[in-house]
């Protein structure tokens, strides 16, 4: 007789990917918050000043933003086990390189390189995951995988504080070579191996159009941030450039039967509320992201190692909400959007009416379910996005995403950047610096709030159906059926 099996778990084939594809997200999950944290330290080792420094994580940022649009033809083309081993030894290769650089300039050049490899492996490993659920228990699966994720925010600040300050700044990139080995070694031998599909023509003027405009547009923004506002030539000019460029993109895509990123994604209506969500919350996860380590070190003058120890009660909260993946699975998307979207408001208040002298208790509390809110909302965002489309759209799902949330995370960062300079002019002194940043967190709280008309556009209930997609029957375990007894 055979023994029945529960539709909601996880099966072993299914984990051992995930386990795969986790250990290699790491790397660049953890590298980008290292080498944030010890940009000050690689400025003063290589003698250059913050304008040039600065590009050391500008470049790998606009250079993932070129490399992801091209990511789901590449998938298409090559197959994904051959892209991710690709993309693992081009990070790889990156961080010897950058290990290994003369000057500020050699740095700069070598950061690209990673750029392009950790631009390639986000989006397609959200494709090999997706595909590997075969439209089930997507949510479940997505708490699993979404630990280098959490771990980043919270690792990340502390092990650059402590290399910067105890190791020679080489160390930075090193760090990542025996985390990609391993990574590579473990995907060699147990992702599966799948043959390249037929991918359609290669869109030229498609990748063209998009890759520029979309790095054109994340420096932009960036530049807000960093620069003298959006008022800035050199946050408006590129900024405009991207926008041209992306509205040109969008009118060839429309025009053309296989452009490198579908835009006729966005028809399905979940998959269009979940691409919004993914935008505001970059003004929510991006903007405050930036926001709390300055709080703690210029408002209650931490120094940069307890600044990142003071922020993992947020990762804690993260953990925590893991649980809500396999509930996005069985209740649908929105009431979890809903209730993530409420708690991280409710997490972010007491920052922005904490005064002079907060509650240190208090905003330890606040950061958990801070952390929570957003935890689930993501998750569940993800599940929403994916829940109603075939699996050969899959690719271009994913590529898309990511292009989003870079946008919507450069969008978010430059907004609270320009809030938060403009509140600090006009609110001078130390006591001016606290009512600066408690307006700009309640900015924040208002943005999010905005994710709730999006939201309600998300599926309420679970899917209908789930069937598997033709990858993942491919590469599962299969166990003989016993017969039945008589």
């Amino acid at each position: 007789m055979t023994t029945p099996t529960r539709p909601d778990r996880l099966e072993p084939a299914v984990l051992k990917l995930a386990g795969v594809l986790v250990l290699g997200a790491m790397a660049p999950l953890l590298d980008s918050t290292i080498v944030n944290v010890a940009l000050h330290t690689l400025g003063t080792e290589l003698g250059a000043p913050v304008a040039t420094v600065q590009w050391v994580s500008t470049g790998y940022l606009l250079a993932m933003a070129t490399a992801v649009p091209g990511s789901a033809w590449l998938t298409d083309r090559f197959g994904a086990k051959r892209l991710w081993l690709a993309a693992l030894t081009l990070f790889l290769l990156g961080s010897v390189l950058c290990g290994a650089a003369w000057d500020i300039g050699s740095l700069i050049g070598f950061r690209v390189v990673q750029g392009v490899g950790g631009g390639l492996m986000l989006p397609l490993l959200q494709t090999l995951l997706v595909r590997a659920a075969g439209g089930r228990r997507l949510g479940k699966l997505l708490a699993v995988v979404t630990l280098p994720a959490l771990i980043g925010p919270i690792l990340g600040p502390v092990l650059g504080g402590l290399i910067a300050g105890h190791l020679s700044w080489r160390w930075i990139f090193y760090v990542n070579v025996p985390l990609c080995l391993l990574a590579i070694v473990l995907a060699w031998r147990l992702l599966p191996a799948d043959p390249p599909g037929k991918a359609s023509r290669l869109d030229v003027p498609g990748l063209l159009l998009l890759s520029p405009g979309v790095a054109a547009v994340v420096y932009g923004l960036s530049e807000m941030a960093t620069s003298d506002g959006p008022g800035s030539p050199r946050a408006l000019l590129p900024l405009a450039a991207g926008l041209v460029l992306l509205a040109a993109f969008t009118r060839h895509a429309v025009r053309t039967t296989e452009p490198l990123v579908d835009l006729r994604l966005f028809r399905t209506r979940s998959f269009a509320a979940s691409s919004a969500l993914l935008f505001l919350s970059g003004l929510a996860l991006f903007g405050s992201m930036l926001l709390l380590p300055l709080y703690y070190q210029q408002v209650q003058g931490e120094g940069v190692v307890a600044a990142g120890l003071l922020l993992a009660p947020q990762g804690l909260g993260s953990l925590l909400a893991r649980f809500t993946g396999g509930l996005a699975d069985r209740i649908g998307p929105r009431p979890l959007v809903l209730a993530g979207i409420a708690l991280t408001a409710a997490g972010t208040l007491p920052f922005a009416l904490g005064g002079q002298h907060p509650n240190g208790l208090l905003l330890a509390i606040a950061l958990v379910v801070r952390g929570a809110g957003l935890s689930a909302a993501n998750m569940a965002v993800l599940v929403g996005a994916y829940r109603d489309l075939p699996p050969e759209r899959i690719s271009h799902a994913s590529s898309t995403t990511r292009i989003v949330q870079q946008i919507g995370g450069s969008f978010g960062t430059a907004v609270l950047a320009v809030v938060l300079q403009r509140q600090l002019t006009a609110h001078p002194g130390a006591a001016g610096q606290v009512t600066a940043f408690g307006h700009t967190f309640a900015w924040a709280v208002a943005f999010a709030a905005l994710a709730v008309v999006p939201a309600l556009l998300l599926p309420g209930t679970r899917p209908v159906s789930s069937g598997s997609a033709g990858w993942w029957r491919a590469i599962r375990t299969r166990r003989p059926s016993t017969p039945a007894r008589p």
